[in-house]
């Protein structure tokens, strides 16, 4: 690891082999689309809605083919063609301030990549999403949502990797053990206060109005001991027709937020069922869980990074004589893809895990029932693929596939 040449073809080599793997388990789950149904899920599509079904999982197909090649062959160019070192040459000539040029490298790599990927996003939303029903975004939204995201990763984004950079520059080998507090920090109160404080930037949400929906929520709120007044309905028929409910915050933060397309498509006993599930995650400490080994392997990540960020190799690999953090950063961020794809093969193992257990919370504490007609409205109305890969399954999918929920259900 200390000829930057080797370095520089083991990275090349890992972002080859990445873009291959992907290709391969598309390809693999490409192969399932149209195939039989289980009988568990014949009842799910009409014969027109599964050829719909099927329509749409080609396209998308077909187009991340599109996108991901694109993208591997810029990656590509830009290694080989000296990008970094020329983004970095002008970070550098605006300012020799660590922090402010590290900014200026990371602003310049995003807004270019924004710029570059904002075309194919654009067609996904009103091309690809408008021809199968799902799009409710306009234009205007769409621009709105870019801008807004934009300034929210400068913000945050920019505030943190500032902090951090002062650590690196100030606290030497040691600089990870005060970004990891920092950024420990920060998930815990992103998870308390995210629905307060960001999704309002991007979405109205109203408490769930009085009546009999809201009074059969919180019957079963009484009922398990899980006493909740912050139930809100998020318009996301603003963007799409895809229905969603999620859980958030712990303590006195914690809340409940249904998608509008979610009240409106299923019946109440079925929001009910949804609204058990996400209790069961509660109950089952998921959410606990999922924080604390998400903080531990932020950790590990910044302890290996603080072995390597500044190994005169990783930047000479990239065309920059003198190791600098950005471009170290940049460097270790892609030699740490095999560990990232790990960790999240297990993330993605303990996630499955979690959906059986808060579906079986769900099924003793509410009903079986109304958790398998709405799973399954919910995935005819996303035009949800019904018959993945085995291999995609286990390598992609946070939740079991349909069928397997509805037999665990049902047992």
């Amino acid at each position: 690891m200390n000829n930057p040449n080797t370095v520089f073809y083991i990275l090349i080599a890992i972002i080859i082999i990445n873009f291959l793997i992907d290709l391969i388990l598309d390809g693999l789950n490409a192969k399932q689309y149209g195939a039989k149904l289980p009988s568990e899920l014949q009842d799910v599509y009409p014969e027109d809605e599964y050829k719909k079904s099927m329509d749409y999982k080609k396209t998308n197909y077909q187009f991340g083919l599109i996108t991901s090649s694109f993208s591997l062959a810029l990656t590509l160019a830009f290694f080989f063609l000296g990008g970094f070192k020329w983004v970095h040459e002008i970070a550098i000539s605006i300012s020799d301030n660590t922090i402010i040029s590290g900014l200026i490298f990371f602003g310049i790599i995003m807004i270019g990549s924004d710029l570059i990927n904002t075309p194919f996003g654009y067609y996904k939303t009103f091309v690809i999403e408008e021809k199968f029903g799902f799009n409710k975004m306009t234009t205007g939204t769409f621009i709105g949502d870019k801008i807004k995201g934009i300034l929210m990763t400068a913000l945050v984004g920019g505030g943190i990797l500032a902090l951090i950079i002062w650590f690196y520059g100030t606290a030497g080998a040691n600089f990870w053990l005060y970004a990891w507090a920092l950024i420990a920090i920060f998930s815990v109160l992103m998870n308390m206060f995210y629905a307060k404080l960001i999704v309002p930037i991007f979405n109205k949400q109203k408490p769930l109005e009085e009546g009999t929906l809201r009074n059969k929520i919180e019957g079963y709120g009484n009922k398990v001991g899980f006493k909740l007044d912050k139930i809100f309905v998020l318009d996301g028929s603003k963007r799409s027709t895809k229905a969603n409910a999620y859980f958030s915050g712990f303590g006195s933060e914690k809340r409940v937020t249904l998608f509008d397309t979610l009240v409106n498509d299923l019946d109440e006993d079925e929001i009910v069922a949804v609204f058990a599930h996400e209790v069961g995650h509660y109950k089952r400490k998921h959410i606990i869980f999922n924080l604390v080994l998400s903080i531990l392997l932020t950790g590990f990540t910044l302890w290996l990074l603080s072995l390597f960020v500044a190994s005169p190799a990783l930047s000479q690999a990239l065309g920059v004589a003198n190791p600098t953090f950005h471009i170290g950063l940049i460097a270790f961020g892609i030699l740490y893809t095999p560990i990232s794809e790990i960790t999240g093969l297990f993330m993605n193992l303990m996630s499955r895990k979690f959906e059986y257990q808060a579906d079986d919370y769900a099924k003793e504490t509410f009903a079986a029932e109304p958790l398998v007609t709405s799973l399954k409205k919910l995935s005819k109305n996303s035009l949800s693929n019904l018959t993945p890969h085995p291999a995609y399954e286990f390598w992609h999918y946070s939740h079991p596939s349909l069928s397997k929920r509805i037999r665990n259900l049902r047992k």
